[in-house]
Order: structure tokens, then sequence, then C-alpha cells
């Protein structure tokens, strides 16, 4: 099996740790490796051959992390496309050195997964499962509260019920609290958190059903000589923006999802990170020098500039965060919109 990283994103969550020079994935944030590089550490679990796509503003970054891997494993965007161009790119290169019936797993570089053992698991399955029904196989996660931030797939009809693959019924998109508890007591629907597998034969097949644009887009690609060429980047430039699961995952035919036996999180919040970060016995995660604190709990604070005291007295489910970017302060339950006051400043 052939694993693709997509190390991509805006850079705007988790501002101001996380910026569009310098996304999310790109940073330590759970422990000494970054997130780019506990994903890789998984992929290798998976796989030997590894490719890592990203956009032209990162890629010197993002090789800067991984020096392991050679020159030809990073698949270099020469713009955002989205993830469906993303994967059409991967697709048109892999093709080019590889088996067009070999496994690929996509998998994105900014999640949080503890039980790497599981993740393999999951992946051995879900190859398995796309190479016997030739069909692109999803891998779900059950889940663990009735969550409105992410989209749902609802399962219908047993595969394999000992290796929990399911045939796909339906995707539901990101719903109201009252919906998501009626997902999760129905027990009939996984999160979906973008990961899937399939060989280039695979994707290609549910193409020409369920996305010809996409494969006329491919052959475009395909046709051309030499990848990175300035014909080449013209060409993929001239594509519009899509995302995969609208594109060509929720139209598709034919497929199959294995629920997940391994953890999952997809770091979307101060929430988020607060939750998988060591905590002291009052619930509080401290980082970087010259931290001051006076009765406080269940809270985190971060200060990337040493010679700035940061100083926080009686709060508690507060989020403070000072880097040269900026400063951030908000209660915890609300951090997740600290996108949309990044995106302002973005404009600015």
């Amino acid at each position: 099996m052939i694993t693709v990283i997509i190390a991509g994103g805006s850079g705007t969550r988790l501002w101001p740790l996380s910026t569009p020079k310098y996304p999310k994935h790109l940073l330590k944030l759970t422990g000494k490796r970054t997130l780019l590089q506990t994903a890789y550490d998984r992929a290798s679990k998976i796989s030997e051959t590894i490719y890592i796509v990203t956009e032209s503003g990162h890629s010197d970054l993002v090789r800067g992390q991984l020096p392991e891997l050679p020159d030809d494993a990073f698949l270099i965007e020469p713009g955002r496309r989205g993830t469906a161009h993303c994967i059409v790119f991967a697709l048109d290169v892999i093709g080019r050195y590889h088996d067009h019936d070999e496994p690929i797993a996509f998998i994105h570089s900014d999640h949080h997964i503890r039980d790497v053992g599981g993740f393999a698991r999951s992946f051995s399955t879900a190859a398995k499962e796309s190479q016997s029904g030739n069909q692109i196989t999803l891998i779900g996660i059950e889940p663990t509260f009735p969550s409105t931030g992410f989209g749902y797939i609802e399962r219908d009809g047993v595969i394999s019920a000992d290796k929990g693959v399911f045939n796909v019924k339906s995707f539901k998109e990101k719903p109201d609290f009252e919906t998501a508890k009626k997902y999760m007591e129905s027990g009939n629907y996984l999160w979906n958190c973008g990961y899937f597998v399939g060989s280039v034969n695979t994707f290609l097949d549910e193409m020409k059903l369920s996305a010809p644009d996409l494969q006329k887009h491919f052959e475009k690609l395909e046709s051309i000589a030499k990848v990175a060429s300035k014909e080449y980047n013209d060409t993929y430039l001239s594509f519009d923006s899509q995302v995969i699961d609208i594109a060509l995952i929720e139209k598709a035919k034919s497929l199959a999802v294995v629920a997940a036996s391994f953890d999952w999180m997809d770091i979307g919040s101060f929430k988020d990170l607060h939750d998988v970060v060591p905590q002291d016995e009052n619930g509080n995660y401290f980082y970087g020098e010259n931290i001051h604190t006076i009765d406080v709990e269940n809270v985190f604070i971060r200060n990337e500039e040493g010679d700035k005291p940061v100083a926080v007295i009686g709060l508690d489910n507060v989020v403070v965060v000072n880097t040269s970017d900026g400063i951030l302060i908000s209660r915890k339950d609300v951090s997740h919109r600290t996108g949309e006051v990044a995106k302002k400043l973005h404009e600015c």
C-alpha cells in the first residue's frame, strides 16, 4: 500500500499559533514532534512508499520537517485547488511510477491519533476491502458524542461484521444538535474523517461514473509529459477548487466503510487541543516561559515570547495564547470561533 499525506491548511483555526504562513500541521502542539511528523510516523506503519502533497508556499518547510524522504516524495501543488484536485494530482504522479491496482491510503497531516496499532489495522482492512470489492473504501470514526462539527456516514448492510466493514448508504452534512443525538442513538452512523483507500484504477472507475469533470482533469494532467513543467502547472491552475467529499465521494455509486479501531481527533479548536495535552491536577496546561497564575482552573496558556510576562488571575475555562503574531484570549467553549477573527485579520 502507498500512503499520501495531505499537508495543507489555511492556518486560521488555531490563530495566533497557526497562521497562513505556518499552519498547524507544522507545529509541535501535542508533543516533541509536529503534527506532520506524527502523521508520517503513522504512515510508516502502513506503507513503505509515502508521498506528501503540499502547496508551493509551504514546500520548503514541509521538506525541512521530513529530511528522511527523497525529493520525489514531495508533490508540490503550484496553487491550492481543493482536496479533489490535490488527490487527482497525486493519482496522476503515482500512476506514472506504480502499479495502477496498488491501494493508496489518503490521510491528513493535522489529526491526533494515539493508537497507531489500531490505525494500521484499520487501513490494512480498508486496503483489502478496496481491492476485493474494487471500490473506494472509507474509514469512519465511531461517534463519542453528538458532534455538530463533523459530517456523518450512514452505514447500511454488513460486508464483514468481524472486521467492521459496511456498505455506505448515505452522507449527512454537519447536523444540528438534536439530529446529531439521533444519529448517535441509532448506532448506524460514523463520523466522516476524510480517510479513504483506493487504487488509481478504482478512483478512475468511480470518476467515470460519478465525477467526469475530475476524470477529464486527470487525463489532461496525464497527457503532459513532465510533472511540474510550466504546461503542467498552468493546466493545474486552470482547474476550479473542489472538495473531494462533494466532488466525488458523496456521489459515488458504491462505497464501503471500515469502522475505525483507533481513537481520533481533528484538532480544530483550542478546546480540542486542551483535551489532548497533559494537564495538572487543576486541569491547567502551561507552555512556555514567564507565565504567572493565581487561582486558575481548566485553562490553556501558551506563551511563545518568553521575554514578555503573561499573568492570569482568578479565571477558569479560558485560553490565553501570546505569540509574535498576536494575542488570543477566549472562553475555551467558544474558541472554535477563533477562525472568524483570523480570517478578518487576513483580509485586512
